[in-house]
């Protein structure tokens, strides 16, 4: 009896040290991104928190955060469509010098936004920027409205950019260092938030900018008794904005994500995190504080005084660590240069595409165009729910369906205006959904706000491009929509050769 109970006794010490010894390991396998070149301490670490993050699984938690993360898409979708609605209505009331200001002013601010708020979320956390941005964006865009000239219009207009500059730097981080590997699909789903954000704004321009808006002909004066329309959208999609900002802080407590955490060398608040979300849906969650200390310290992440250039510096090359990193992060930067001007040529320009388009068929009605105008914006919907199903099938993963809904915006349609435009917009959000997710899954998580954000930066800078190139070409011809085509399809071509594929991958 005795030596049966000794064997049992035995027998659960040796599965108990295997657990253990499974728990501690590194599968660098399951990782995304090379290991070589990389800290090992913090890979080992990082291993932890993947495991626990899995064994906990989906919980509500992360429902609210799949719709607060989506508000922060939709608001900045939904700014970048304000400012390009109301633009020329504005510059017939209130005539500038250069009527591109307001573009040149806010992608410029969208510019600096995201390198602040990318390069912060590194240094000092994702939670500062996650609670205030949406609110610095509501404030500014309420003002916009009530802008007196050009000038104050463009300065409001940017202020509130730079706001909304972080929300895609910081929407997809947030959510993803939360996420079970499981479920990183619904990053690619979350950019359909973006369509969303854009259909709203087409809606409410709808009857706005059709029923109050003075003749762009100059046959009568612009003044505020007959063109109210603009400041109307800027008064209700600002209020929208700011309770989407309230319910940020009210509908969740956001605590800061583990994986900043760690990065920080915080392991007793990455434990107390996990294991404080899997007591509350009475989830396992084995990871210990020994756990973690078992492993060392880690040193790679930030440099010795965080208040300086030389911390921006640890986090950009901590970007390049290895060859495969490097080839990565240089692909995917190029990739959001592209669709940063192909996008923009195609959307911000799209109204007076759609009313070249009606004059030339005789439904050039400001109802016609602005009806157009929302359903073409609606079809970006679609987009992102497609590619979260193409993203998980191994046929196609995430750099095929890149490549796919890239390309196929370089297949001419029908020649129905308003289908021509439909067809684009769904094939182009594939390609966009899809990139959103996969750039924050191969970027690694102590450097992932700095090359996000930079990501997003060249994103902004091509769109000061489509704003010069509109400042000094026709846009209502049909030219900036085949350059849109033809930008994607080197971006379809690059994305084939992304180095990594990150379907079925944890990310590090």
């Amino acid at each position: 009896m005795a030596s049966k109970s000794n064997e049992l006794v035995n027998s659960q010490h040796h599965k108990q040290e295997t657990e253990e010894s499974t728990m501690d390991s590194v599968d660098i396998s399951a990782d995304v991104v090379s290991m070589e070149g990389v800290d090992q301490v913090l890979m080992a670490k990082m291993n932890l928190v993947n495991d626990a993050i899995d064994q906990i699984g989906f919980t509500p938690y992360h429902t609210k955060l799949f719709f607060l993360n989506g508000f922060g898409y939709g608001v900045d979708s939904l700014l970048l469509f304000l400012m390009s609605i109301s633009a020329d209505q504005v510059v017939a009331q209130y005539p500038p010098k250069f009527t591109r200001g307001a573009q040149l002013g806010f992608y410029l601010a969208l510019l600096v936004g995201a390198l602040f708020w990318g390069s912060t979320a590194d240094i000092i956390g994702r939670k500062w920027a996650f609670n205030f941005s949406l609110l610095i964006s509501a404030i500014f865009a309420i003002t916009a409205g009530a802008a007196p000239s050009y000038a104050s219009w463009a300065t409001m207009v940017a202020i509130s950019a730079f706001g909304s500059g972080g929300n895609l730097v910081l929407d997809t981080t947030v959510f993803l260092e939360y996420l079970p590997s499981n479920k990183q699909w619904l990053l690619t789903l979350l950019a359909g938030w973006w369509g969303v954000g854009q259909t709203v704004a087409g809606l409410i321009a709808w009857p706005f900018m059709a029923g109050y808006s003075c003749p762009l002909d100059g046959s009568v004066p612009c003044t505020n008794a007959n063109n109210m329309g603009w400041r109307y959208l800027f008064y209700t999609c600002g209020a929208l904005v700011f309770v989407l900002s309230m319910c940020r802080v009210l509908v969740i407590r956001f605590h800061e994500t583990p994986k900043f955490l760690l990065c920080q060398a915080r392991d007793e608040d990455v434990v107390k995190t996990l294991q404080n979300l899997a007591h509350k849906y009475n989830r396992p969650c084995p990871l210990t504080l020994d756990q973690l200390q078992a492993h060392g310290h880690i040193n790679s992440t930030h440099a010795k005084n965080k208040a300086s250039l030389a911390e921006v510096a640890v986090h950009v090359r901590g970007l390049f660590a290895n060859r495969t990193m490097a080839l990565s992060t240089s692909l995917v930067w190029l990739s959001w240069a592209l669709i940063g001007l192909g996008y923009s040529l195609y959307y911000v320009y799209l109204p007076e595409y759609l009313a070249s388009r009606g004059s030339s068929t005789g439904t050039s009605s400001t109802y016609i165009t602005w009806r157009n105008y929302a359903i073409t914006n609606l079809c970006a919907i679609p987009g992102p729910i497609i590619a979260s199903y193409f993203c998980e099938l191994p046929l196609f993963g995430r750099k095929r369906t890149m490549a796919v809904g890239a390309l196929m915006t370089t297949v001419k349609t029908g020649q129905q205006n308003i289908g021509f435009a439909s067809a684009i917009s769904v094939s182009i959000n594939i390609y966009y959904a899809t990139l959103y997710a996969y750039t924050v899954e191969v970027l690694p998580s102590a450097h992932r706000g700095t090359g996000n954000g930079i990501a997003v930066a060249f994103n902004r800078l091509m769109g000061m491009v489509s704003a010069l190139i509109g400042a000094f070409t026709s846009t209502s011809s049909s030219v900036p929509i085949y350059v849109c085509a033809a930008l994607l399809g080197v971006a379809g071509i690059l994305a084939a050769f992304f180095p990594l594929e990150s379907r079925g991958k944890k990310s590090i």
